[in-house]
């Protein structure tokens, strides 16, 4: 399945005037005014894509920070993006898609097959020296319709059990994993057997994804292999989801966990592994 668009690809689509949905997905931990970069400049024709209120929905901190959005909800958000069926749908962001890859795996997960990551988003694009727009853009609503189930996703018992029967990537930084810091959520350390994979080795310097042989390199030094049963989290669901895409790009496919450890770590009956993988587990 192809996953990434390159800047010249889409820059062929618009030309053409291939109908093309641009979603701006600017969002990154710790800066709250992704809509402000937006209107500073985005893609020509991109919609604004509100993380906190479009892609996740609200619950108990047991859900996790990220919950997914009611199917209803997110049925209403593409809608006001101007997705109709059998569209093509391109989300980018500033962050090495690490936010896009949210929306990318969301409308997949929705039904929609059509969709991609701009390959270096935002960067990408100005250095081809392209324009950007400034204000808001405001699309003719869509038509599109949801049906959640198209991807696969797994709850916090099936977590549990994952390393048993297959592997559990856990997508955060190592010293989150390990459990040296934990800026975030209530508990620092991992989900006993998950696998260290942070999400940032998905990137060449320039916030491309590595190509697809170097990935799968990747993911095999992980021990992940044709067949082999694979899910992912990382802390609250978001940035698993790029996980998920450079694993396709492999080759592979994967379930996402979206509870991911602000899930887990606010339910003190799970336990928690600290160090590497296999040192000490605590309740």
């Amino acid at each position: 399945m192809t996953v990434l668009m390159s800047v010249s690809e889409l820059q062929g689509r618009l030309a053409a005037g291939a109908r093309t949905v641009l979603l701006d997905v600017r969002w990154a931990l710790g800066d709250p005014h992704g809509r402000e970069h937006y209107l500073a400049g985005h893609l020509p024709g991109a919609v604004f894509v509100n993380m906190e209120t479009e892609l996740a929905g609200h619950g108990e901190p047991r859900d996790g920070r990220h919950p997914l959005p009611a199917e209803a909800d997110f049925a209403a958000a593409i809608r006001r993006w101007g997705i109709n069926a059998g569209d093509t749908v391109v989300a980018y962001d500033d962050a090495g898609a690490a936010a896009a890859a949210r929306a990318w795996w969301l409308l997949g997960y929705a039904g929609f097959d059509n969709v991609y990551l701009l390959d270096g988003g935002l960067a990408a694009w100005r250095a081809a020296e392209l324009p950007l727009a400034q204000g808001e853009e405001r699309a003719e609503p869509g038509n599109g319709v949801v049906h959640y189930g198209h991807k696969a996703a797994v709850d916090i018992d099936r977590a549990a059990a994952w390393p048993g029967h297959g592997i559990l990537l856990d997508a955060r930084a190592g010293e989150r994993y390990r459990g040296e810091a934990e800026p975030l959520d209530p508990r620092a350390g991992h989900i006993p057997g998950a696998v260290s994979a942070p999400t940032t080795e998905n990137l060449a310097a320039d916030a491309t994804f590595l190509p697809a042989w170097e990935l799968r390199a990747r993911f095999a030094a992980l021990g992940v292999a044709d067949g082999a049963e694979v899910a992912v989290y990382c802390g609250s669901g978001v940035t698993a989801a790029h996980e998920v895409a450079a694993l396709e790009i492999a080759g592979f496919t994967a379930a996402l966990f979206p509870g991911s450890w602000s899930a887990w770590s606010n339910r003190p009956e799970r336990p928690v592994e600290t160090g590497a993988a296999g040192d000490r587990v605590e309740s």
